[in-house]
């Protein structure tokens, strides 16, 4: 029998992007001796949390990201020396459906990795020895899978290719152990998000309803989540790392939350989402992954497949034009599915 391969998985966008590799991950580590998941100083965390992977490697590529990194012939060359140094056999390059491979591709040739296989639009000459074509309207996880399986690594049996993270920390110290919501208000762009005087709104609303909510972010956005909160609901605002919000989602009956990291993480430990989309990215390709899901917002804005970072519309009506009913009947449809599971796992 030959030897395993030494396997590098190459994903360098943010946390949710890592996230939405999981399962590809995981078929790459079932096949494979040594498996590394080289990723963006965004991804990192998210990659320390993945099932599968051996080894964090990290390059902040200036190619890829909202605020890329500038060119650097010396983080080039310490990335090159790495990659030289761990001597890997095989490396799977990870995009999303508009993203090249081709500058990672070439610095893995110059580093010496024998084979490399991605997705690519674009001719890659000597770069690839697979040139994989995605499906049309793929999700994110299963153009990932499809390359993986294509390149020779299947999911091991008894893996059903959803996401998956290791296993959450329980933070009722911070939640409390009543039932809750969670509304996550922020997102990387503000397209992607509710303003906060409706995420506010939506807070009260939901308060109002009977919910306990529990508002969380990061410790850049404490004052977003304070004004959401306000006097109706549990602030969380820089208060949790990654590994800690993924307890708290956990935690949760429902997450209201934008197309941003925490919904992918909420997939990850089973959380029915509610998922503010706006449609500047496709939902096929990106909506809550294989949970019970409710799309909330006009999935045929005029911003509709724009990647607009901003709201191109006054106003921002694609999200700020969700009504407060539409999430209360999204959150309460959710829960009851929740209390279904719930019930059916307390049976076996």
């Amino acid at each position: 029998m030959s030897r395993r391969p030494r396997t590098l998985v190459v994903r360098l966008d943010s946390a949710g992007d890592v996230l939405l590799a999981g399962p590809a991950v995981r078929a790459v580590a079932a096949g494979s001796s040594h498996t590394a998941l080289l990723c963006g100083p965004l991804g990192v965390h998210a990659a320390q949390l993945l099932p599968g992977v051996d080894e964090v490697l990290v390059h902040d590529a200036p190619w890829v990201g909202l605020d890329p990194a500038p060119v650097s012939y010396e983080q080039t060359e310490r990335l090159l020396e790495t990659l030289r140094a761990k001597r890997y056999d095989r490396a799977l390059i990870l995009v999303s459906y508009h993203q090249s491979p081709l500058p990672i591709a070439f610095l893995l040739k110059l580093a010496g990795v024998a084979w490399t296989a991605a997705d690519s639009e674009d001719y890659p000459g000597a770069l690839l020895d697979l040139r994989h074509r995605r499906q049309p309207h793929r999700h994110e996880v299963l153009a990932a899978l499809d390359l993986a399986l294509d390149s020779g690594f299947a999911l091991p049996p008894g893996d059903d290719g959803l996401l998956r993270i290791s296993a959450p920390p329980t933070t009722t110290d911070l939640t409390g152990p009543e039932p809750y919501v969670v509304l996550h208000p922020g997102a990387a762009v503000p397209a992607r998000a509710w303003s906060a005087d409706r995420a506010a709104r939506a807070a009260a609303a939901l308060s109002a309803a009977g919910h306990r909510v529990v508002v969380t972010g990061g410790r850049a956005e404490k004052d977003l989540t304070a004004a959401v909160a306000a006097d109706h609901a549990l602030d969380l605002g820089g208060m949790t790392d990654l590994h800690q919000l993924a307890g708290v989602l956990a935690g949760a009956r429902v997450a209201v939350v934008g197309n941003t990291g925490p919904a992918h993480l909420a997939a990850a430990v089973g959380t029915p989402v509610a998922c503010l989309f706006a449609p500047v990215v496709p939902a096929e390709r990106w909506r809550p992954y294989n949970v019970p899901h409710v799309l909330l917002g006009d999935q045929h804005a005029q911003c509709a497949g724009s990647r607009a970072r901003s709201c191109p519309v006054p106003g921002h009506p694609c999200l700020d034009g969700i009504g407060n009913a539409e999430v209360l009947a999204a959150v309460a449809a959710l829960g009851a599915t929740a209390t279904g599971e719930e019930e059916r796992g307390a049976r076996r």
